[in-house]
């Protein structure tokens, strides 16, 4: 059975990439297109990659009939989708590509994005999008939150660690590298080619990262108290792709093995031998996510690295991945295809 899907903000990336895994999916059928600035374009003239697809046209979002779209994907600004999700039919399916429901207390909601959240009836009732780790919740749910794509890299190095108690929770250090898609196809003149390219810097730095919010959500529901984790990303001059080196204190074997064996049956995880440490350019265009472990000189500690693609894996993916679960379709479908390389 064929489910007819609705991408709510096809004009940017995310939505682009939805459009690009969603066409190759046997069992979803793109239904309609929103892009309220490009509404009555072709998705063609808005990205010519997509020429070769036949697809509706970009339309608003109030000239959407939703009696027959089976799910939505609401690849909306921050703070825009809950003011348009609170709109839209409430047996409809919806998967949330922004961070608008990814905190389940109100009150850290509006310390880390600055208001009231305006719809806190849909706060209480979003399932976070982390697949591997809320499969029932989504499967049962009718609306998902995806996660922000650094906070899901930095939680596939740590979650099974910290549920196995085999590092100090006290010593977290987070570095994180990430492609500048991840900043959104908005023009923004620090992230021009003559401001970014052949550089890289440390932004949000000293605890101000919006997605602290979801480490210390998560991270502390694992361990049953308090956690915080120190965390610096850096931008850098490249499209796609996140790179996050976590330095823990505890034994390096078994920080390898216990990642190892969590992960040793999920299809899209993948944990590399002792010692080998993964790429972006491995994972690039792709569901995947390669982890690595290695020991410091230091005894006693260890250094996990972990990759994915922020615009796949770390959002439009992993949206896709929670989707085929709430519609019943194989977790896997239209996933499968190996990363781009070189």
């Amino acid at each position: 059975m064929t489910q007819n899907i609705a991408i709510l903000g096809a004009s940017g990336y995310t939505g682009a990439e939805l459009v690009r895994l969603i066409a190759t999916h046997t069992s979803m059928r793109i239904a309609a297109l929103t892009g309220d600035r490009k509404a009555g374009m072709a998705m063609a003239e808005v990205f010519p990659f997509l020429r070769h697809l036949e697809l509706p046209d970009l339309t608003k979002i109030e000239d959407v009939d939703f009696s027959n779209i089976d799910l939505a994907f609401c690849a909306l600004p921050h703070a825009t989708s809950q003011a348009v999700i609170a709109q839209l039919p409430r047996d409809l399916k919806v998967v949330d590509l922004s961070a608008d429901f990814r905190l389940r207390d109100l009150d850290a909601y509006e310390k880390w994005y600055g208001k009231p959240h305006s719809a806190p009836d849909l706060q209480t009732e979003a399932v976070y999008g982390l697949t591997e780790f809320y499969r029932p919740e989504i499967k049962a749910a009718r609306l998902v939150a995806g996660t922000g794509c650094n906070a899901a890299t930095g939680q596939y190095a740590l979650r099974p660690l910290i549920e196995k108690g085999v590092i100090d929770l006290d010593r977290i250090i987070i570095d994180l590298k990430a492609g500048v898609s991840g900043a959104g196809r908005s023009l923004k003149e620090n992230l021009l080619h003559a401001e970014l390219s052949e550089g890289t810097h440390a932004y949000s730095a000293g605890g101000k990262h919006r997605h602290l919010g979801e480490f210390d959500q998560e991270f502390s529901k694992i361990a049953g108290r308090p956690v915080q984790v120190q965390f610096t990303p850096h931008l850098l001059p490249m499209n796609r792709g996140i790179l996050v080196t976590v330095y823990v204190d505890g034994d390096p074997s078994t920080i390898h093995a216990t990642l190892a064996t969590a992960y040793e049956s999920e299809p899209f995880l993948k944990v590399l031998p002792f010692g080998a440490l993964p790429s972006t350019r491995d994972i690039r265009g792709s569901n995947y996510v390669h982890i690595g472990v290695t020991g410091d000189r230091m005894a006693g500690r260890a250094v996990v690295v972990a990759v994915l693609d922020n615009l796949c894996k770390g959002s439009s993916g992993q949206a896709i991945q929670n989707a085929n679960l709430m519609l019943g379709i194989e977790e896997t479908a239209g996933l499968l295809f190996a990363p781009v390389f070189p």
